[in-house]
């Protein structure tokens, strides 16, 4: 049974990510998401917040989630995966991943880095990118589950707009 690792801070969950676990689970058996404590970056959710959306929006039975502080490739050996799964924007997205993948077989020989490519749709997306729309108050449809979309109004105490803002062009 082939079990594959995908690890990130998913702060928050995006549709990308969502679409990246989708193809993930097309190929591997058993897909565990790693929500991981990243001390270079300051989260808007915490652990237990992002665990609980993302239990909220994955359902299949061949996903599970877990929390973990350290190296991904010691958490890797602990769960017996020797996949790890990575998304893929552009090319610019590439060259760093590189150097993630490599200082993670390095630390954990066994460990091989598989990288998949979102859709098309998703391309622009990335978690910083939704916080900063949702801080705004931004429409969110597209970027994230309706669940996740809620809790960010919730965060940046924003309520959902029933209308737009009229903007008077006469000055």
């Amino acid at each position: 049974m082939a079990t594959a690792i995908y690890p990130g801070s998913f702060d928050p969950i995006t549709n990308g990510h969502l679409d990246i676990l989708a193809r993930a689970v097309g190929v591997f058996d058993r897909v565990i998401i790693v929500v991981l404590s990243n001390t270079r970056k300051a989260g808007l959710f915490t652990h237990s917040e992002r665990v609980e959306m993302i239990h909220e929006v994955v359902t299949s039975d061949r996903v599970s989630v877990e929390s973990f502080s350290g190296l991904t490739a010691d958490f890797a050996r602990l769960r017996g995966a020797r996949i790890l799964i990575r998304g893929l924007r552009a090319v610019s997205d590439f060259e760093a991943e590189l150097r993630i993948a490599l200082t993670n077989r390095k630390l954990n020989p066994d460990l091989d880095t598989v990288f998949l490519m979102t859709s098309a749709e998703n391309l622009f997306l990335s978690s910083s990118t939704v916080r900063e729309v949702a801080s705004m108050g931004g429409d969110l449809t597209g970027m994230v589950p309706p669940v996740v979309a809620e809790r960010l109004r919730r965060k940046f105490g924003h309520v959902e707009r029933s209308e737009p803002i009229a903007v008077n062009s006469e000055a």
